[in-house]
């Protein structure tokens, strides 16, 4: 598993391009609220934390996972942002329902990607049991709400500078 090998809130603070002037969009689930809001938290703080200003962080919230996708779509095309984060937390059960929906919002974050001119960032945690999420959304293995922030800006920074 890669989080034993690196902690999802680890990196380098001064490897992080300055963020002042971007423009953030989070789409988080409703769904295993407890450890959603947590990584909502972790990303809010770490965009925060390398210049994004509260007001241009625009969080909007949908009922599960699988509405992620048509969320994250609704701010591209919306709001005037940089990136999409999308905040998820599934977890396996005893029905192939799991496996669905891991794999429609996976196909879904890909294909926007795709379609527009902005990152969308997968932040969703899709572990086998809640124990191995509460691990990721602040526990030992750090925070996926950190990792999605600090991989939003530096994806933003990135297409900005191919575009120059």
């Amino acid at each position: 598993m890669a989080t034993a090998y690196q902690n999802l809130s680890s990196y380098d603070f001064n490897s992080v391009p300055d963020a002042s002037a971007m423009r953030v969009g989070i789409v988080v689930s409703e769904w295993n609220e407890a450890v959603t809001e947590k990584m909502l938290e972790g990303a809010c703080d770490t965009l925060e934390k390398h210049g994004v200003k509260p007001e241009n962080i625009f969080v909007e919230r949908v009922p599960g996972s699988f509405e992620l996708n048509f969320g994250a779509r609704q701010m591209a095309e919306h709001l005037r942002i940089d990136a999409v984060i999308a905040l998820g937390c599934i977890v396996r059960g005893d029905t192939p329902h799991f496996d669905y929906v891991c794999s429609a919002v996976t196909q879904g974050i890909a294909e926007l990607n795709l379609r527009y001119d902005i990152p969308f960032i997968f932040g969703i945690l899709t572990t086998n049991n809640m124990k191995q999420a509460e691990e990721r959304c602040g526990g030992i293995y750090g925070n996926k709400g950190d990792e999605a922030a600090i991989t939003a800006i530096k994806m933003i920074d990135y297409a900005c500078r191919i575009k120059e």
